[in-house]
Order: C-alpha cells, then sequence, then structure tokens
C-alpha cells in the first residue's frame, strides 16, 4: 500500500470519529428532536404577606343622573334660556312656548267654571257640570304650565335639539334619570347630566357575581388616563342578567370617591373589586397550591426530598393563597416545573434561527450554540 493511499485511509477515519464525537455531543447537549428538558426544582419559602382575591372587569364611565326634557305642551318655542355647557339647578326655567293659546284655553275654562258655579249645584246634573268645568280648568292650567321647561335635575346642559322659532308637539316632560350615560341614549329638547357625580357600569361574568356584595373596594383605572389608579365602591350589583352571544353577564355600578379633573361620561375604563383580603397572614405561590376535590396540597422540599402535604387555604389571589395551616414560615414549597424545548433538529443539523451546533451566542435556550463558544 503507498504511503498516499495509508495518508487518505487515516484521515478518512479521523473525519469518521470527529463526526460522531459531534453528533454525540449534539444530543447530550440539545437532546432528541423536541424534546423538553426539565431544570431542576424551583421553590419559594412560605412568609408572612397580605393576601388579596379581585374580580376583574370592564366598564364604562357614566353620570350618575342624566335626564332629557322635552316640552308637555304644543306651539312654538319663543325662548331658549341656557346654552350647551350651563351648568343648572333643578326646576331652572330651560326654554318657553308662546304661551297665548293655552292662555286663552285657561280663560275660558275659568268663565265656564263661573258660569257653572252661578247656575248652583242643586242637581246631580248641575253638579256634575260644575265638576267637569273645575276638572276642564285644571288641565288648562297645566296645560299653560307646560308651556315652560325647567331643568329635571342639577348638571349641565350637554345637549339642546331645539331652535327659536321651532314648532313642537306634546310629547309630555318626560326625563329619564339614573345610571344612564350621556353619549348619545339619552334625548330630549334639552338634555342635563351630573358631570360631578360619576360612576363607573361594569359587567362581570356569572362565576364571579356572587362574590360582589356593596361597598366593597374596588380601583379603578381609566384607559385614557392610564397613570392615575381612581378608588371606588360597590354601590349596585344587579339581579338580572344581561346575555349576549351564549355569554351571561351582570351589571354593577360603582361609586368613585374622588374622581380625577377631566373624568368624562363615555370613557372606557379597567376594573378591579377587591372581594376578599387577609393582611400579614402566611401565603405562598398559587402557581405551588393544588386543589383536588375540596383538599388543597403543596410539595414541600425537606432536605432535598420532596413531600406533599395538605394544607388548609384562605383567601386564593391570583399571585398568592393564604395558607391558615399545614406550614410553617420558611418551609420550601416546590413551584410548577418549567422545562425548556430544544427545537426541531433536521438533516442539516441547524438548530431554530439558521445556527448550527457550537456557533451561537453562548446560551443554549437562546442561541441553539453550545455553553462557551459564543461571545
Amino acid at each position: 500500500m503507498t504511503r498516499r493511499r495509508r495518508a487518505l485511509m487515516i484521515n478518512g477515519l479521523l473525519v469518521v470519529v470527529l463526526l460522531g464525537a459531534g453528533v454525540a455531543g449534539y444530543l447530550v447537549f440539545f437532546g432528541s428532536s423536541g424534546s423538553a428538558q426539565p431544570t431542576a426544582a424551583r421553590t419559594a419559602a412560605a412568609a408572612t404577606r397580605d393576601v388579596s382575591e379581585v374580580v376583574t372587569a370592564s366598564g364604562t364611565v357614566q353620570s350618575s343622573f342624566s335626564a332629557a326634557a322635552s316640552f308637555g305642551a304644543s306651539g312654538t318655542v319663543t325662548e331658549i334660556n341656557v346654552k350647551v355647557g350651563d351648568t343648572v339647578t333643578k326646576g331652572q326655567q330651560l326654554a318657553k312656548l308662546d304661551p297665548t293659546q293655552a292662555q286663552l284655553q285657561v280663560d275660558i275654562a275659568q268663565g265656564n267654571l263661573n258660569a257653572a258655579l252661578e247656575k248652583g249645584t242643586g242637581t246631580n246634573a248641575l253638579l256634575t257640570a260644575y265638576r267637569q268645568a273645575q276638572l276642564a280648568l285644571q288641565q288648562a292650567k297645566e296645560t299653560l304650565a307646560a308651556t315652560v321647561l325647567t331643568a329635571p335635575g342639577d348638571g349641565t346642559i350637554t345637549s339642546i335639539t331645539g331652535e327659536v322659532g321651532q314648532k313642537v308637539g306634546s310629547s309630555g316632560n318626560s326625563t329619564s334619570s339614573g345610571s344612564s350615560t350621556s353619549s348619545g341614549t339619552t334625548s330630549g329638547f334639552v338634555v342635563v347630566t351630573d358631570l360631578k357625580n360619576l360612576v363607573v357600569q361594569a359587567n362581570v361574568s356569572e362565576a364571579d357575581v356572587s362574590k360582589l356584595k356593596a361597598d366593597q373596594s374596588a380601583t379603578i383605572t381609566v384607559n385614557a388616563m392610564s397613570g392615575t389608579p381612581v378608588q371606588a365602591k360597590v354601590t349596585q350589583v344587579d339581579l338580572v342578567p344581561t346575555t349576549s352571544n351564549n355569554v351571561v353577564q351582570y351589571g354593577v355600578t360603582l361609586t368613585l370617591t374622588d374622581a380625577p379633573e377631566g373624568l368624562r361620561p363615555g370613557q372606557s375604563a379597567s376594573v378591579e373589586i377587591t372581594v376578599a383580603g387577609a393582611t400579614g397572614v402566611l401565603a405562598v405561590p398559587a402557581g405551588a397550591v393544588q386543589t383536588v376535590n375540596g383538599t388543597s396540597s403543596v410539595q414541600v422540599l425537606e432536605n432535598g426530598v420532596e413531600t406533599r402535604k395538605t394544607v388548609e387555604i384562605g383567601v386564593r389571589g391570583d399571585q398568592y393563597v393564604e395558607i391558615k395551616s399545614g406550614l410553617s414560615a420558611g418551609d420550601e414549597v416546590v413551584l410548577p416545573q418549567v422545562t425548556t424545548s430544544t427545537g426541531t433538529n433536521n438533516r442539516t443539523g441547524q438548530q431554530p434561527g439558521g445556527q448550527f451546533p457550537g456557533t451561537g451566542g453562548g446560551q443554549r435556550n437562546s442561541g441553539g450554540g453550545f455553553p462557551g463558544t459564543g461571545r
């Protein structure tokens, strides 16, 4: 065998050995395709802290009072005494119709009553005629009074739909008030809205409504004013739900304790209602507690050995759970195992992201290379 052929054979064997070592090393570090590599057990110590359970919901800022006022008589508008943005008090004159026809009806009814009174009420017929004249006069006076539109409550003028010279029909001096929005759902000749005493109307799921009751504290975050949390209290929980797309929800009204300047009806908000709380209690991370058939337990690490212990829990928050019994302060509870995926090997030996083993940034789970081979 010539020296050249022996050299080629030796080089070929070296290539095979190196390839085998590379594959073995790759499998050691990265495992098989798509496999999940568990990390070491993560633990947290049971410690004293405050725990709270909250119910979250989305809502809308609304006025506590919004009322639409319309004339209770027919006629031509002769006066509008306010403009949008004016502050008014209950009973204040807002607008007026031409009272000529209404006043004429009062005069005629008064004359008829006087005539009936002169005839006396000695018979049933005369008594009936007198009472009918009285009723007619009363109705005429009410119509005359309805030519003047007054504010149904204290607030700010947010809408005026009429103008001087407009003819209007009788629709009753209607007012729709309460926790109604001021964003167009209330209509009338004039709309009065309380812009000082604002509330938030939210909807909660049927699973959470049983946890709610009056006077519970809440935190409101208005989306347009995200840096200014507002404190509130639950004032009303609806007894009848609304259903949309097979989703059942209950309305909740929350009163703001100190509304920030610039808050306006119609703005959207996020709501967190504190339904339970405990101060200075032993607690562990919520992920460590498992509850099956009403029995709660945690995995405890003692001298390197994991042991499951039954515990009695109290307030169960999203982050922490109160432990009433079964643990002591300092006990190390095991948190849920975190696994990492090594990605998918392909025929070219590349890692996700297009790198080959050994050429990444030095961290197995972020760059795909072997430790220590990157920068």
